[in-house]
């Protein structure tokens, strides 16, 4: 039995030393070499000294803060409500369903609506307030991307919320707690896990974002992944590029050690 279960895990060992281990490796190694081929720690240098790449970093931080906190702040109690219906599974599907939907398309759909000629600036010409620049702006760039994160914190938080023994707080009230105390002092704690998913899921990927930096935010939202997207593609300068992902590689780790869960 043993053999067999060490047989099928091979192709998972696989698939995380090709395209896990094996990536990470070469963006290192690249990381260390200038246009010109050579060894160099000029890469790092330049960027911790270089006060645009400092301003990128915390651009990148600041929106995928924001973002996380706007997903969480809509997720929490949306999954609360969702774990009290009697369908729970249907809706949570429903919620679940855009994620299907390629990122691509979501971004074009959102340009249209977000456009001068789209549906809000048709509704605002309609009641007389007229045209407004909604597409290009922080605005959409923060509001498209907590639509397309709100699935990955609303599951989590939804499955540490079903998990809850209904019993407990039950008995959190037969001593004497009211409903927010109940909230607050059992179901909330009893939910972080979901939370610290949540966050994990969300602000992680938030901080690489570039793709919507360039449709929706119309490149006036510089972040890191904006950078690396820059260096790989038009000035073909990877090792700055390759550096840049190892900084962000580094910030995930350290996302993920700060959201840990803790023995107590």
């Amino acid at each position: 039995m043993k053999k067999t279960s060490s047989f099928f895990s091979v192709p998972y060992f696989l698939w995380i030393v090709l395209f896990v281990i094996a990536p990470v490796i070469l963006i290192v190694y690249q990381s260390f070499f200038n246009t010109e081929g050579q060894f160099t720690l000029a890469n790092y240098q330049t960027f911790f000294s270089n006060a645009t790449y400092l301003k990128m970093s915390l651009n990148s931080l600041f929106y995928a803060g924001v973002i996380t906190l706007i997903t969480f702040l809509i997720s929490y109690p949306t999954a609360y409500v969702l774990t009290k219906l009697k369908h729970k599974q249907l809706w949570l599907m429903l919620i679940v369903l855009p994620t299907w939907i390629n990122l691509l398309l979501k971004a074009y759909a959102f340009m249209g609506i977000f456009g001068q000629h789209g549906g809000i600036n048709s509704f605002l010409s309609f009641i007389g307030i007229g045209p407004q620049q909604i597409l290009f702006t922080d605005f959409s760039f923060i509001f498209v991307a907590s639509y397309i994160e709100l699935p990955f914190m609303i599951l989590p938080i939804f499955n540490a919320l079903d998990d809850i023994d209904p019993n407990l707080v039950n008995a959190s009230k037969d001593l004497g707690a009211s409903s927010v105390q109940s909230f607050r002092q059992v179901v909330f704690p009893l939910s972080m896990s979901g939370v610290r998913s949540g966050i994990q899921a969300v602000f992680i990927p938030s901080l690489s974002l570039f793709m919507l930096t360039r449709l929706i935010g119309g490149n006036r939202v510089i972040t890191l992944g904006t950078a690396i997207e820059q260096h790989f593609l038009t000035t073909d300068n990877w090792g700055m590029g390759s550096t840049i992902g190892v900084i962000l590689i580094l910030a995930m780790l350290a996302t993920m050690w700060v959201t840990k869960e803790r023995q107590k």
